[in-house]
């Protein structure tokens, strides 16, 4: 696991404002601090609530924000969601978005005759220039942020109620209203050993939390649930730090609070009505907190929310190894066993005349599962190792040299989860982080305009810095100007950045998102990609007998999966199939292909295809709907629900 730290130079940047700040207060800690606060509201405490309930909850919940927030801050004001424009952010200290504001510019989905995703465009909810000091609830943090650039991504829509790996230094959690902070040890999250690649040495049975909520979703069915970033490459920029974890359904580290730019991510989704008393003490801290970050935008953008970073080579290493294979195997064969075991149990109860419950009997509705069949092991190096399978095959050790020996020259930069050693760097010998190598392209640049390592200059400079100069005297002016403010993210894009104001020469994302928006146009087509890993079809066929089937053909890109059933504990979204029959015809029950193991709880999953079919009746002629809903996951990313209908002529 990587080290959790604190932006370095966040302090020196707060401290003249909370100075300022306490000098005008009353000797009490908890008397109210002159900090006028605006808080939008939108989000419930029950995660999918019934139509007619949501109004009176939205509003529960944004009173519930209002109280306590009224008993920190001298001024509070809340809107609802669409009430709220950016501007209104100015006149206001902190703004506090807890609901999907008002769309400046709408989302775009466009499909092609076949279903297949031509063009998608997310829903924009803020300027790229915002700098106004923001707190972000739960997924608000995903919705605002993704189109402007933010850390603040959706890793997964998986968070529960307590607080693990703080930083317990942090400002939150100092003041200027004391915490007292109720730590006991809990029992280590059960998904966190399914990354136990990512962390150095043993992961403990138990580890320190505190408490954050009274309920989560995990103990309350339907109650609301958190949404933690991704970590890799969060705090590799002076522009975000890490704060703290949570108990969730990823990596120890993932990121439960956190701050990039002028935006603090309080991943929790709990109102103040379950928050618990040090919670609410922590969350006003984090209010002052970010007050300080007025005008402070991000330097760093992410626009690319499945962008490798070198950790990802800790994946890559366990997942060629032996090892990986054999677990996978182990607990497929298990699974195995005790579905056909399951299955039986289920056909002698049917057989015994015993009434069957729709659980039950959509288990049946698989069929037998039939003896274990292990996937050969080169297909499964293949899978996971892609274009690194060419040049290793099934050699672990080989996998672990290179990706070791190499480690200060692979680039992660373009597409998704896609990384190669850049033999342009590797040539120089200069880690790609290491602003040296920025010096030596001058150089080459200052020796000759032409040449092979001239024409290697110029791929590295394009690479790995968003400047565009037309002579090696203006690079030169730039680098020395700059030289001791550099710093290297691999998240904001694999790029050499200033430390400063956002609009510095180098920390234009102008160029780059042009190269991104290109390669977004080049990867659509009629298969599935990283940009569209979910392909559904929808047709009818008849059959021998004279009858008619519906056929669901949903193909899945590989490393993905969508899931078939959701255990209770489990935060995910299960499949579902909604029909729409024209008067006339008649539909029989769904039968679907068999999934797949996912985890140890229950859950079931579908990998490269599930095949949904249903008989339908009756000689009507008509258009034939089925709306599909499903959640596509990877090994690093949950993306947000679906809702996609498809229709057929019948």
């Amino acid at each position: 696991m990587h080290k959790y730290v604190a932006m370095k130079s966040s302090l020196k940047h707060l401290l003249p404002a909370l100075i300022s700040i306490l000098m005008c207060l009353p000797a009490s800690a908890r008397d109210k601090m002159p900090l006028r606060v605006l808080y939008v509201g939108g989000m419930t405490d029950i995660y999918e609530p019934a139509p007619e309930q949501r109004d009176s909850l939205i509003h529960a919940r944004a009173e519930a924000f209002r109280d306590m927030l009224s008993s920190y801050f001298t001024s509070v004001t809340v809107l609802i969601g669409d009430q709220y424009t950016a501007d209104m952010s100015d006149g206001y200290d902190v703004t506090i978005l807890d609901g999907r504001p008002k769309e400046l510019k709408p989302q775009v989905r466009e499909y092609d005759e076949s279903g297949n995703l031509k063009r998608y465009e997310r829903a924009t909810y803020l300027p790229a220039d915002f700098d106004s000091p923001v707190i972000t609830i739960g997924q608000i943090g995903e919705i605002v942020g993704r189109t402007i650039g933010s850390k603040n991504d959706w890793y997964c829509l998986c968070l529960d109620a307590q607080a693990h790996h703080w930083v317990k230094d942090h400002p939150i959690f100092k003041g200027p209203f004391k915490v007292k902070m109720t730590v006991e040890n809990c029992p280590t999250p059960s998904d966190a050993y399914h990354y136990q690649y990512y962390h150095d040495g043993p992961i403990p049975d138990q580890i320190p939390m505190w408490r954050v909520q009274t309920k989560g979703y995990k103990t309350n069915d339907g109650f609301t649930i958190g949404m933690v970033s991704r970590p890799w490459g969060y705090a590799d920029s002076p522009d975000a730090e890490y704060i703290s974890s949570g108990v969730c359904a990823k990596t120890l580290d993932a990121v439960a609070i956190g701050r990039h730019g002028n935006f603090l991510h309080w991943g929790f989704a709990a109102s103040p009505l379950y928050m618990t008393p040090e919670a609410k003490d922590v969350f006003a801290n984090a209010v002052v907190y970010i007050s300080g970050f007025k005008g402070k935008g991000m330097i760093t953008r992410k626009f690319n929310d499945r962008i490798a970073t070198r950790e990802y080579l800790k994946e890559l290493t366990f997942l060629s190894t032996k090892r990986s294979y054999d677990e996978r195997m182990e607990s497929d064969r298990k699974w195995t066993e005790e579905n056909k075991a399951r299955y039986q149990e289920l056909i002698n109860k049917k057989e015994s005349g015993a009434e069957l419950s729709p659980a039950e009997k959509k288990i049946l509705s698989y069929g037998d599962p039939g003896e274990f069949k292990p996937m050969p092991r080169e297909n499964y190096v293949k899978r996971y190792l892609k274009d690194f399978f060419g040049m290793f095959g099934t050699d672990e050790e080989a996998y672990s040299r290179y990706f070791r020996e190499n480690h200060d020259y692979f680039y992660g930069g373009d597409g998704s989860y896609n990384i190669f050693v850049d033999e342009d760097v590797k040539a120089w010998g200069i880690p790609n982080n290491d602003h040296r190598l920025l010096d030596r392209a001058i150089s080459e640049l200052e020796k000759s305009t032409s040449g092979i390592e001239a024409d290697r200059a110029r791929r590295i400079l394009t690479r790995y810095t968003m400047a565009s100069f037309p002579s090696a005297s203006e690079w030169r002016k730039w680098y020395d100007t700059y030289r001791d403010r550099f710093f290297f993210t691999e998240s904001g894009g694999w790029k050499f950045m200033i430390d400063g104001q956002p609009d510095l020469p180098g920390n234009d994302y102008y160029l780059y998102n042009s190269r991104i928006a290109e390669q977004r146009t080049a990867s659509t087509g009629t298969a599935t990609s990283d940009e569209s890993p979910v392909l559904a079809t929808l047709n009818i066929e008849n059959d021998i007998r004279g009858g008619r089937t519906l056929t669901l053909r949903i193909k899945i890109h590989p490393g993905y999966h969508i899931y078939a059933d959701v255990a209770g504990d489990d935060p995910y979204v299960p499949t579902t199939l909604t029909l729409s029959l024209p008067e006339g015809l008649t539909a029989g029950e769904w039968t679907a292909s068999r999934p797949g193991q996912f985890g140890t709880s229950g859950s079931t999953i579908y990998e490269d295809e599930a095949v949904y079919t249903c008989p339908v009746a009756g000689n009507t002629a008509g258009d034939v709907s089925c709306t599909v809903s499903y959640q596509c996951c990877d090994a690093h990313i949950c993306l947000p629900p679906v809702k996609k209908t498809l229709r057929v002529s019948i």
